[in-house]
């Protein structure tokens, strides 16, 4: 696949469709590594939050697992005791909050996914190079702005009806 010519007009819809297939082919790329490894795909998604939490710097709960992850309670048990037996998460006491039970993934896991994302990131980090850093602020600022417009219409289609 060739990207568009430099001087080409770039519409909504042409932005949307890159998008859509930056989504699907990340999905399928997750899906491989997820079949290589046994893991469902909802398991995928919730070692990503766990490791997006842990690298912000913040605990994260089952609760709020199951809250970024719109699954039950006791799903997300069931998901935890999963990724708990595989050894890739543990649940650890909260330092401030003994009750709190926190979640972080072990560094097996981190090496494995490390391992198999590591030719994807190189790729990524190659034809990212020919990008300055205005055009990578603008892209980061695109990305941004495109992810938080996806969440705000997921929250307005999800909140209750207010009738």
């Amino acid at each position: 696949m060739v990207g568009p010519r430099a001087d080409a007009e770039c519409t909504d819809q042409q932005l949307v469709t890159r998008l859509r297939q930056l989504v699907v082919e990340s999905d399928r790329f997750a899906e491989m590594f997820g079949e290589t490894r046994g893991i469902h795909r909802t398991d995928l998604n919730a070692l990503a939050v766990i490791m997006h939490a842990d690298h912000a710097g913040r605990s994260l709960s089952p609760g709020d697992l199951a809250g970024s992850l719109h699954l039950s309670a006791s799903a997300v048990t069931a998901l935890l005791d999963r990724l708990e037996a595989a050894g890739h998460i543990r649940r650890e006491r909260g330092i401030a909050d003994r009750r709190r039970v926190e979640l972080r993934v072990n560094d097996r896991a981190l090496d494995v996914g490390r391992a198999f994302f590591a030719p994807l990131g190189a790729e990524m980090s190659r034809v990212w190079a020919e990008f300055g850093q205005s055009e990578r602020r603008i892209i980061d600022r695109f990305l941004a702005l495109s992810t938080e417009a996806t969440v705000r219409v997921r929250e307005q289609l999800t909140a209750p009806d207010q009738h």
